[in-house]
């Protein structure tokens, strides 16, 4: 059913002034559109609600018992109205997201707490997710933007830059190369390793980058774990070194953990901000969104 609102508007206007000429200065339109907008009311509700002479005019009997019900709908409106535009410019609500787990260890924590200290009432929900599952749950709208691995994009998503996250060695403090602050992928050919896999599209980015170079390589991935930080907690242990992304490690959270860089070649992944192509945050998470990619 098509609700007239503004031929509702007319006829509490005319009710409570008295008249169509007060009623047009009210509203800031014509007379005459004062009497369309209350015809078209009437001819749509198929009753009459005020009686018109040449010097005044008075309510039927259904207009005075539709005037309070009329007023009160046109209240509840302008309360709804006003409540959606003060949320919005106060950037209210609620906010859901997906990331890779990486990024909830080191990168997201410290956005999410200044966002916090801004917006206290504004609930966060954080999906976890493998890099192509970040993509789903946005497309999706499960989450209205996402953290994710740079790579082809379905054509309703679109992607910025955000940073780039290196790959490391991380050992514990006994192990032979603890004291190393730089290594080729060569020089760690003869220690077993553990390497955190496919679920988050790393083995692929890694076999990209070393290209032919990998033929002559004869890394030791002895463990192999789905998620970097069991690779972490690992190597915390004593059971091996690591490969992992530098954001997987968490400053101060394994005190005997030690990150040695990898060079020849350096190989870092990017990652990016996805949101939907056709999409428009909302305004909490408009602002989520510009603290995230400006890091503060």
């Amino acid at each position: 059913m098509k609700i007239d609102i503004l031929g509702v508007q007319a006829f509490v206007a005319i009710a409570d002034f008295g008249g169509f000429q007060k009623a047009a200065e009210t509203l800031h339109i014509t007379q005459t559109a004062v009497t369309q907008r209350l015809r078209n009311l009437e001819d749509f509700l198929g009753v009459m609600l005020i009686e018109r002479t040449t010097r005044s005019i008075a309510l039927t009997s259904i207009g005075e018992d539709f005037l309070p019900q009329a007023r009160r709908l046109l209240q509840e409106l302008s309360s709804t109205l006003s409540e959606i535009r003060e949320t919005g410019k106060a950037q209210r609500g609620d906010v859901a997201l997906a990331c890779v787990p990486t990024v909830g260890i080191q990168y997201l924590p410290q956005v999410i707490q200044a966002y916090t200290a801004r917006f206290p009432d504004n609930r966060i929900k954080i999906l976890d997710h493998a890099s192509s599952r970040v993509a789903e749950a946005v497309q999706r709208r499960e989450a209205e933007f996402g953290i994710s691995l740079a790579g082809s994009m379905h054509p309703d998503l679109v992607s910025v830059p955000l940073l780039e996250d290196q790959f490391v060695l991380v050992c514990r403090d006994d192990h032979p190369l603890a004291k190393r602050r730089s290594l080729t992928w060569t020089q760690i050919q003869p220690y077993p390793l553990i390497f955190s896999g496919d679920v988050n599209g790393n083995r692929a980015l890694l076999d990209s980058y070393l290209g032919d170079k990998s033929a002559d390589l004869n890394l030791q991935f002895q463990y192999d774990v789905q998620r970097s930080a069991t690779a972490v907690g690992l190597v915390a242990s004593g059971i091996a070194a690591a490969i992992v992304p530098r954001l997987a490690i968490l400053k101060g959270s394994y005190p005997r953990l030690r990150i040695i860089t990898l060079k020849e070649p350096t190989i870092s992944r990017q990652l990016v901000l996805i949101t939907r192509k056709a999409g428009h945050l909302s305004p909490a998470a408009q602002a989520l969104y510009d603290m995230i990619r400006t890091g503060r």
